[in-house]
């Protein structure tokens, strides 16, 4: 960063759009200490594995010892290890004694379970999260928030219909960059927006999603193995019990995408957020298994580019080594960038944005300076973003959650269609109304006739600074250039 940009801290406590976007853990348990009946939320969890329970099953006993006004009442997973684990640690940290459910939809059956906690498989978050919004209870699900697009759609209807609130669980985006980054780009401060780039690198000596241990404990006896699968619903053929397809099933298609699914949502939910973007009009994905030759079937190396109606091109790109070397999580536009620093995508509770203006020769505006904003969360972010949640449910405003079903179904269309270009050899367009279609010239023969056409730019939603940014400056010489019909000099 410049030694010249200017540093705000505190930003949250200024900006009240962002203080709502942000809202920590102890406005809430003030909140709710106030109210004078208010009722405890109960809640239940699907599949308290490895994420179940590291980031839902521990942020909210924490929550509960803040003073948030819930309790957790039942566990369900087919995996008896991590069913009786969550079981266990409920009860000893908060006193209660949860129900135990073999099958999920018993538990949906049950009046005093108000909101249940999805954290299985990629391939069964769309049954469990319309089943338990069908029951009338609130729904917080683990990105992605399905396996494919037009589960995604069957997910907002059903949402839609039950009046109830579902957050979809990139914790990043309760971060108050999102919101910060999108008041300015709407404000034109960045002038035109032309692309947001972002990344997800790693590396280790195992592995993508090798890092998930298996046990000998998982075996036929302790895993329900038919209903993991999902085979009498549809969701995956059945197949021989396999501890690697059990335990790393993201390394499977069936079940998962690998890093599309796994780690690009994360990246693609914030820069959506940022931008007010959300279905794409033509996505490409590329990349390949280039090392991990280990019987996996999804990529190791990724990349994904998305162009955007309003004008806009997303990429994103992955490796699983040369994780020392990075992309920068950018929006560009025409009078500026905004760099979003690491800790945006972390657990916070700070995050950064730096605002880098374009030279005045171009932005014709020698007041725009280099700055820094920080923005401070109350809590961290996985804590915060069921923080959010429970105040949706409080205030009864479902639209109210930092990730809803529709911004989830953004990014699950972005990774779905690169995975399928990936696999099949496609390119894929999407219209206005969410249609996806094979590619045609249709998309290039569009921009190109709006140029023929001197047409004004488009510009993403939310966008309130007119042609701010958005036009260039012709020099005098361009103005001999047109046909010269019937011989006719266009600058005479």
């Amino acid at each position: 960063m410049s030694g010249n940009n200017v540093s705000r801290r505190g930003f949250l406590e200024t900006t009240a759009a962002g203080a709502g976007a942000a809202m920590g853990t102890t406005a809430l348990a003030t909140k709710a200490a106030a109210a004078a009946a208010g009722q405890r939320l109960r809640i239940g969890f699907i599949g308290p594995g490895r994420r179940g329970f590291g980031a839902h099953v521990k942020s909210l006993v924490a929550l509960r010892k803040q003073g948030i006004k819930i309790d957790l009442v039942a566990v369900n997973d087919v995996y008896t290890v991590h069913r009786d684990r969550a079981a266990a640690y409920i009860k000893t940290e908060t006193g209660v004694t949860p129900k135990i459910y073999h099958d999920y939809r018993e538990m949906l059956q049950d009046d005093s379970v108000d909101a249940v906690c999805i954290a299985t498989p990629d391939h069964w978050h769309a049954r469990q999260t319309i089943d338990a919004l069908d029951a009338k209870k609130h729904v917080y699900c683990e990105k992605p928030m399905t396996h494919t697009i037009d589960e995604s759609q069957q997910v907002i209807d059903a949402w839609r219909r039950s009046g109830r609130v579902m957050q979809v669980g990139v914790q990043s985006s309760s971060s108050p960059v999102w919101d910060l980054a999108r008041e300015m780009i709407n404000a034109g401060r960045l002038g035109k927006v032309v692309q947001f780039q972002t990344e997800f690198y790693r590396n280790g000596s195992l592995g993508m999603s090798r890092h998930n241990v298996i046990t000998k404990e998982m075996t036929p006896k302790t895993v329900d193995w038919k209903r993991w699968l999902g085979v009498e619903e549809g969701l995956a053929p059945e197949m021989v019990f396999d501890r690697a397809v059990f335990g790393q099933w993201r390394c499977y298609w069936p079940f998962g995408y690998g890093m599309f699914s796994d780690l690009f949502v994360h990246r693609i939910t914030g820069m959506l957020k940022a931008t007010g973007l959300r279905y794409p009009g033509r996505v490409v994905g590329g990349g390949g298994i280039f090392m991990e030759y280990d019987d996996r079937e999804v990529t190791d190396v990724a990349s994904l580019i998305a162009d955007f109606h309003e004008g806009v091109q997303g990429v994103v790109s992955s490796t699983m080594v040369a994780e020392g070397f990075k992309l920068d999580h950018v929006i560009r536009g025409h009078h500026g960038s905004l760099m979003f620093h690491k800790p945006a995508y972390l657990t916070g509770p700070t995050a950064s944005l730096e605002f880098v203006p374009e030279r005045p020769q171009v932005t014709h505006d020698s007041k725009l300076k280099p700055e820094v904003v920080e923005a401070t969360a109350t809590h961290k972010f996985d804590l915060a973003h069921f923080a959010n949640f429970i105040e949706a449910i409080e205030d009864g405003q479902p639209q109210a959650v930092n990730n809803d079903p529709v911004l989830g179904a953004a990014a699950v269309m972005m990774v779905n269609l690169a995975v399928r270009s990936y696999r099949e050899g496609k390119v894929f367009h999407v219209d206005r109304e969410g249609t996806v279609s094979d590619g045609d010239p249709s998309w290039a023969a569009g921009w190109e006739a709006m140029s023929r056409a001197k047409a004004p730019a488009r510009h993403v939603p939310g966008w309130q600074a007119g042609n701010q940014g958005s036009t260039f400056s012709a020099p005098d010489y361009q103005k001999l250039a047109g046909p010269w019909t019937d011989g006719h000099d266009p600058a005479s």
